[in-house]
């Protein structure tokens, strides 16, 4: 199948890159062979899968000072491709928060040539980053595919360590909560989040929203014990702007057997976010994970004649340099 065309080149021709075997991804840098053709040559697009550790940055959406994940990600894309950011049109599937993390997020970019294999700019990728962020995949997609419009549903998890003194190595990646919390009532308040509803008590504005449909469908809302850990996991079509930490607050509170499970409802039919200020505030970023999201099956197929994944390279070692004693 073809690719769209999206752009076109200012100059009546535009080079289109080959991997080289010999790229020396250590510097984030690629040789590259090219074949001159036609300026209405398609812009080829490609799809990622990347994981953070949100501690040190300031969310997912472009920010230069400080950084946040999509300006590291252009900034190495820039230096590999020597394309501009408008060139690139790099798109994330989730705006998350600042010290939000991920395991799962999902963006795309273009460029106006093809590779004929992606390990070598995978390499690259991951060499210019920082350690806390990883590109885990990389694959080329259609032109009708968008990192963010084309999802079905995205999950995320909370993660509440419940016990009285927090485990240290769970300090930047779970809620502290000291208070003996109770997941049956908190299971029970979670399942009236369940189906289509108004969300518009558990978003708060921001100024990134133009015009909001507050209406969400939640798939599931589980709540899983391991040990002193508590996962919840919820899945939608989409979540407004700290929807989800909304969510988890209330149900804390009613963990903690401040509330009834059944003011959710009441909350909900609001459809006011002070009546959820009134009884619960936002739950920190650091609990929260992008884990997944998931796509139309026809947006996932691969285009024709386009590279393999590239999931990393393999090193392999296949004679051992130390003298043996």
């Amino acid at each position: 199948m073809g690719l769209l065309a999206v752009g076109f080149s200012s100059s009546p021709f535009r080079a289109i890159a080959l991997s080289n075997s010999s790229s020396r991804a250590d510097e984030g840098t690629k040789e590259q062979s090219s074949v001159a053709l036609p300026s209405h040559s398609p812009l080829h697009k490609w799809r990622m899968v990347i994981a953070y550790d949100g501690t040190k940055f300031s969310g997912w959406q472009y920010q230069e000072s400080p950084p946040t994940i999509q300006c590291l990600i252009e900034r190495a894309l820039m230096q590999i491709t020597k394309l501009d950011r408008k060139e690139l049109s790099l798109a994330g599937a989730s705006r998350t928060d600042s010290g939000v993390h991920a395991w799962g997020q999902v963006a795309h970019f273009t460029t106006p040539f093809t590779y004929d294999g992606l390990d070598s700019i995978h390499a690259a990728l991951n060499g210019l980053l920082p350690s806390e962020i990883r590109v885990r995949e990389i694959s080329a997609a259609k032109p009708e595919f968008h990192a963010r419009f084309s999802t079905k549903s995205k999950i995320y998890h909370y993660k509440i360590y419940n016990n009285p003194i927090m485990d240290p190595f769970q300090y930047h990646y779970a809620y502290h909560s000291a208070h003996k919390l109770n997941p049956v009532a908190m299971r029970e308040a979670a399942a009236y989040f369940v189906g289509k509803h108004d969300f518009s008590s558990f978003a708060n504005a921001s100024r990134n929203d133009r015009v909001r449909d507050p209406v969400r469908d939640i798939f599931r809302f589980d709540i899983i014990e391991m040990g002193s850990l508590l996962q919840l996991e919820i899945e939608g079509t989409g979540f407004m702007y700290r929807q989800v930490r909304n969510m988890v607050a209330l149900l804390i509170q009613i963990g903690r057997e401040s509330l009834p499970p059944y003011i959710v409802p009441t909350i909900l039919a609001a459809r006011d976010r002070k009546a959820l200020a009134k009884v619960a505030l936002a739950a920190p970023p650091h609990g929260l994970y992008l884990m997944s999201i998931n796509y139309k099956h026809e947006h996932l197929e691969l285009p024709a004649d386009c590279p393999l994944i590239s999931f990393g390279r393999t090193h392999q070692v296949s004679k051992c340099k130390l003298p043996f004693y």
